[in-house]
């Protein structure tokens, strides 16, 4: 059984958007209200890239991850971050 919080497919996203970020593609990332998730495709993840040509480096790096996901973050609820980013 999952427990809440600690879901091996968040962490290994969590972990990809880490070494994405440490090799200078993405600026900042976030996952809302993740303590209280139990998969990954209730998950929703958040980032702005260092620019807007490093997007299809980190789409392509995602995509190891199964029905990913990626639009414009519009609306800003969540986050200030420029994509919204899913698992579905």
């Amino acid at each position: 059984m999952t427990r809440i919080g600690n879901v091996p497919e968040i962490k290994a996203v969590k972990r990809q958007l880490d070494e994405l970020k440490k090799n200078g593609f993405v600026k900042e990332w976030e996952v809302p209200y993740e303590n209280i998730l139990t998969r990954l495709t209730a998950a929703t993840f958040f980032l702005t890239p260092t620019t807007p040509a490093k997007l299809e480096h980190i789409w392509n790096a995602l995509m190891t991850h199964n029905m990913l996901q990626y639009s414009v973050n519009e609306d800003k609820k969540l986050s200030s971050l420029e994509w919204r980013v899913e698992f579905l």
